[in-house]
């Protein structure tokens, strides 16, 4: 079983509460549609509360390139997630800008430091945000 899977695992059973990695409940599962395959996926990532919305970075650990769900949003933007409070809900992707960005990255790095190591180590890259806004 792939680090994921153990993870989505986890947070399935357990209503949320993701004790690998230290997460607890800051994690959402993040479901989308492979932009170039069309094949579904679900892909474990921490998210914050902004108002009503989640937001989520696309760290990807600090790689040189985005992660394929960062991709999958961007080509079908609306999608679902499962959230510990709330279980499933549909949302819309859109991507974080100005003020917006700078408001919710720093507090990302507030709550973990390594968001700053990540974009250190991503260089030129600067880490996607993205807003996950309820549907309907």
């Amino acid at each position: 079983m792939s680090w994921n899977e153990t993870v989505i695992a986890e947070f399935r059973a357990n209503h949320g509460e993701v004790t690998t990695g230290g997460f607890g409940r800051s994690l959402v599962l993040l479901h989308t549609v492979g932009a170039k395959s069309g094949a579904e996926r679900v892909t474990p990532v921490l998210g914050r509360r902004s108002g009503d919305d989640w937001v989520v970075a696309a760290s990807f650990a600090g790689a040189p390139s985005h992660p394929s769900w960062y991709h999958n949003l961007v080509a079908h933007p609306d999608t679902t997630i499962e959230t510990a409070e709330q279980g499933t809900v549909a949302v819309t992707a859109s991507e974080l800008t100005g003020a917006d960005y700078d408001r919710e990255w720093a507090g990302f790095v507030g709550q973990s430091q390594t968001f700053a190591d990540y974009q250190k180590k991503a260089g030129d890259r600067r880490i996607p945000l993205v807003r996950l806004r309820p549907r309907g």
